[in-house]
Formats: structure tokens, sequence, C-alpha cells
């Protein structure tokens, strides 16, 4: 076996373990989400997610994306762990459930490794991982909140959440203190990461 083909067989297994890793993690964050008054949680799971796709590219974002999506779907039935708002909505239509918490997640990963793809070119290790982690966390609550309110906002669930006040006013008052939580979070520890993405060489 060739020094070049070593080498792939290499990376791939360092690729599936990372994988293993993250899917683990992703099961274990979806347990220990933080309640919020207005029905939402404060959730850290897109930095399994922002990981991947500095690691893996595209195809790494989409997967773990789409990972973090189905345990979110699952727990709208009690299962990994229980999202109470899930749990209201998903009997209207579990087809737009499925939407709203999976195919938000791949399109989040995809977006997310196009923006490490475009910030490593420009910038240091640091910065581009930071400035990946925290896109991570903006796309998520931009496609979920987004999804949300264009597939359910007419459900009287929401329209009690929403009190009368528009969809764009109730989405910065239900998000406010989250987003800002998730973004500082998934910013900081994406960056930290990146070194041991470096010298595992696994940056994508």
């Amino acid at each position: 076996m060739n020094k070049e083909k070593q080498s792939r067989m290499s990376q791939r297994t360092k690729q599936l373990s990372l994988i293993a890793l993250l899917t683990a993690l992703l099961v274990v964050l979806g347990l220990v989400n933080i309640p919020m008054p207005a029905g939402l949680s404060i959730t850290f799971n897109m930095i399994p997610v922002a990981i991947a796709a500095i690691a893996m590219g595209v195809p790494g974002g989409a997967l773990m994306g789409g990972i973090f999506g189905l345990i979110s779907f699952l727990q709208c039935f009690g299962i990994l762990g229980f999202s109470g708002m899930g749990a209201a909505l998903v009997s209207f239509s579990p087809f737009m459930m499925f939407v709203q918490r999976v195919l938000s997640r791949v399109l989040m990963g995809v977006l997310t490794a196009l923006v490490w793809r475009a910030m490593s070119r420009r910038a240091n290790l640091f910065v581009s991982c930071t400035v990946t982690g925290f896109a991570s966390a903006f796309f998520n609550t931009l496609f979920f909140m987004s999804a949300l309110v264009l597939l359910f906002g007419s459900t009287e669930y929401l329209q009690n959440l929403m009190a009368g006040r528009s969809a764009l006013s109730w989405i910065v008052a239900a998000v406010g203190v989250n987003g800002l939580v998730e973004m500082a979070v998934a910013a900081l520890v994406t960056g930290a990461v990146g070194p041991a993405l470096k010298k595992a060489r696994l940056l994508g």
C-alpha cells in the first residue's frame, strides 16, 4: 500500500471517528437544553455542526446539521429529550415539523461550511473558526424561527405565544437572550477548537 493511499485511509478514519464523536455530543447536548419562558430553549447543538463544517466542508456540515435536526425532531415525540413546543405543534403537521426541525438545520450546516470556506481564505485560523461558530448559531436561529413562523404562525399555539404582536417583534423578544448567548458561546468554543483540528490535520 503506497503512502498516498495510507494517508487517504487515515484521513477517512479520522473523519469517521470525528462524526461519531460529534454525534454523541449532539445527543448529550440535546438532553441539557436550557428552557426559556417563551417556550424555546438555549441550545449549543450548533457547535458540533460548526466543527464538522470546518473539518469536512459542506458534506460534513450538511450531515451533522441533519443529525442535529433529526434529534430535534425526535424530541417532539419525547425521544432523546423533550420539546414542549415541538410536542404541541407536531400533531398539526409532522411533515411541516420535519421541514422546520431537520431541513432548516441541514441548510444551516451547508451555509456554515460556506462561511468557513470563505473565511479560511481571508483570515487566520482563530478568526475563521470564531466567525464560523458565530455563523452556525446565527443561521440556526434565523432558519429555525423563520420556518416556525412561516409554517406554524397561523396555529392557535403560536398565536397565543405572539399575543397580538407582529411575527418580527415576537421573534426578537423570544430569541433575544437565547440568540446572543448561543452566538457568543458558539463563536468562542469553535474558535478555541480550531488549533486542535489543525493539529489533527482535520481542517476542511
